[in-house]
């Protein structure tokens, strides 16, 4: 990509771009966490099992040590005391070994969650390509890790010497020592070396998590042209949603004004609202709200009402009050009884549905 290209990639990414990139196995995680959360791991469970270790690999192989001639050497014994010897070991270093794949699966998860990538693990042709290779090689990420990693290298062995020093005139000794002596000695220095290369290796993940955040956070960067094909592949062309908008709005309206002469009543402000009530004593139990509209579309309810000879009636205050707290197909509420239940009974009077001083009240 040009740096035309890339200069333009100024905005934050999108939940949806993060999440696609999470789909590929992108997710900007740092191998140092992971290395960290390794050798932290095998330094806590060296301290805590080494001992049991130890005594165990003791035990088993002291015979051996102090008393070599008691080995049988022939072929029909040496390979089940082989195996016997791998198994027994394997079943002390067992728990070690599955500490550490444990604390490698958390560092993952911690860092990316639960990762369901197979397209990671497809084969790519793209890569078989000596050029590609080349470019990957020298590109300014392979040049900033194998300097970290040379760096990582130099300060945790320059630590770990620092550790081991005071250390070296006891390891002289050792082979004066017995096997459980020696043991003993070997755990202080390995716990020692190790707690140090931990001590390191925290500064490095920290700083690296860091530095592999802001990489990945710079490279998932969008343009704002970017940001709007993502809102029209996920939402839709603001265009397009908007003319659907307009035809839904279109076809409500026109099966309103169909509505208009059934009406009963028109209630007007009389120029800026119209609202059309239409009751059955039959089978409602109060006037519902068939039709309402402002301005031009209040003139089309008056002017359809006109052709249908549906009553209109002036009256504002009912009119705005209607307009603003009933819905399309709902009844009128209890507050506005009184005041359209004299309506209706003015204009029953008009049509001579009622005799002259009745009055029709709204259940």
């Amino acid at each position: 990509m040009s740096d035309e290209d890339q200069s333009q990639k100024t905005e934050d990414p999108t939940d949806r771009k993060l999440s696609k990139a999470k789909e590929k196995g992108q997710t900007g995680s740092s191998n140092e966490v992971k290395n960290w959360v390794i050798l932290f791991g095998g330094t806590l469970m060296l301290a805590i099992l080494a001992p049991w270790m130890m005594t165990g690999v003791t035990n088993m192989s002291i015979i051996y040590v102090e008393q070599p001639e008691t080995i049988p050497v022939e072929f029909d014994t040496i390979v089940p005391l082989f195996i016997d010897i791998s198994l027994e070991m394997l079943l002390y270093l067992a728990p070690f070994f599955a500490v550490l794949m444990v604390m490698a699966l958390a560092a993952n998860l911690g860092q990316s969650g639960f990762l369901y990538a197979p397209s990671k693990i497809m084969p790519d042709l793209a890569k078989l390509s000596p050029l590609s290779g080349l470019k990957r090689m020298f590109s300014l990420r392979s040049v900033v890790e194998f300097v970290k990693g040379i760096l990582k290298l130099g300060v945790v062995t320059v630590v770990s010497y620092s550790m081991a020093v005071p250390l070296l005139s006891e390891i002289a000794m050792m082979p004066d020592y017995s096997i459980s002596a020696m043991l003993d000695e070997l755990f202080i220095v390995a716990i020692a070396i190790s707690a140090g290369a931990t001590i390191v290796m925290t500064v490095v993940a920290v700083l690296d998590f860091l530095y592999q955040k802001f990489e990945f956070t710079k490279s998932m960067r969008m343009s704002r042209q970017e940001i709007k094909d993502e809102y029209k592949d996920s939402e839709g062309d603001p265009q397009i949603k908007a003319r659907i908008r307009k035809l839904r709005a279109q076809r409500a309206q026109q099966r309103m004004m169909a509505n208009v002469p059934t009406a009963d009543v028109v209630i007007t402000n009389p120029t800026h609202y119209a609202v059309a009530l239409s009751y059955k004593m039959d089978n409602m139990q109060a006037p519902r709200l068939v039709a309402k509209g402002m301005d031009s579309l209040a003139f089309k309810i008056r002017e359809v009402a006109e052709e249908n000879d549906v009553p209109i009636v002036e009256n504002a205050p009912l009119a705005r009050a209607l307009y603003a707290t009933v819905e399309l197909d709902e009844e009128i509420p209890v507050e506005h009884y009184q005041a359209v239940a004299e309506v209706i009974g003015y204009v029953m009077k008009l049509k001579g549905k009622m005799p002259s001083g009745g009055g029709q009240t709204v259940d």
